[in-house]
């Protein structure tokens, strides 16, 4: 048979990992495929681009939106795990498991859509209609490709150690020019004991100005308080300019308070600090590159000179 779609396979997926035992993804790609009754030919079948095999996408795509959903988790890379709910799920018996399904699940929700309405609105104008150019659809498809991975980084790294988290606030604002070397922002960074980091950056690799940085890998939303404690903290550190980064949100409180104060501070939520990660390539890689070409007018132009 042909290659199941991704959601015909969530089911069989789920029920491969039944025994409550850590699986390899590479034992499940061969338990699925002897259940699929998938030839060689099947099996060897690769996506347009020819960078993955479909199979192995379509898996991949399949575990991604269970793990979203909560029905199992990652326990390291290549190894994973059904959760207590995964097992509820499959002892109600339900005759299939697709996007649909997994919408009654509050985390798949909260992934699959924003929580702010203006949020909302952007995801929205990301849905494909049927009168939409082929630049259109491919541009909707990249926003929602780099939406999911967003997500995906941040949980990640708020499962990370406290260092992990120092190195990745260095490498990023190193990568974005600042702090002069990763050995001089090492230096000038460190932890603050409350599940954050603070210190002070140079501005630019002469060291002309300086930045105070206060990161915190937060669940919880930051507050006026705390963005109003970090301003009357640049005082101390004799600086002018400050960077509040977190894994959470800012409150609007928060947001409005920057904009009437006299110094200079910029707030990065776990969202845009995602994004700039991607941007400056810090715990991502390139996966595919797709180059869109139109035709060159100007070529065909035959008129003589």
């Amino acid at each position: 048979m042909a290659v199941p779609d991704y959601q015909t396979i969530m089911l069989p997926l789920l029920k491969a990992l039944q025994d409550g035992n850590e699986h390899l993804l590479k034992d499940i790609y061969k338990q699925l495929a002897a259940e699929f009754q998938l030839t060689e030919e099947d099996l060897n079948e690769v996506l347009p681009s020819g960078s993955q095999k479909t199979f192995h996408n379509r898996v991949g795509w399949a575990k991604t939106y269970l793990q979203k959903a909560g029905l199992l988790r990652t326990v390291s890379r290549g190894r994973f795990v059904i959760t207590s709910r995964g097992l509820e799920v499959l002892a109600s018996n339900p005759q299939y498991i697709n996007i649909k399904y997994l919408t009654q699940f509050e985390e798949f929700m909260e992934f699959r859509s924003l929580s702010s309405a203006e949020d909302t609105e952007v995801q929205a104008s990301t849905e494909v209609h049927d009168n939409d150019t082929p630049e259109e659809i491919l541009e909707k498809s990249y926003k929602r490709l780099r939406d999911e991975l967003s997500t995906e980084i941040l949980n990640t790294v708020k499962q990370c150690s406290p260092s992990f988290f120092e190195k990745l606030v260095v490498d990023l604002l190193v990568a974005m020019g600042y702090g002069g070397s990763k050995s001089d922002a090492g230096q000038a960074i460190g932890k603050s004991g409350d599940e954050g980091i603070d210190g002070i950056i140079k501005e630019d690799k002469l060291g002309l100005d300086v930045i105070y940085i206060q990161a915190k890998r937060w669940n919880n939303t930051v507050g006026r308080p705390d963005v109003q404690a970090f301003a009357g903290s640049l005082e101390g550190q004799r600086a002018k300019k400050g960077v509040f980064i977190t894994t959470s949100r800012f409150s609007n409180e928060a947001k409005e308070y920057v904009k009437v104060i006299e110094k200079k501070i910029v707030l990065i939520d776990g969202e845009r600090l995602t994004q700039l990660m991607i941007d400056y390539d810090i715990g991502v890689s390139e996966y595919e590159k797709f180059i869109v070409k139109r035709i060159d007018t100007d070529y065909f132009n035959d008129e003589e000179i």
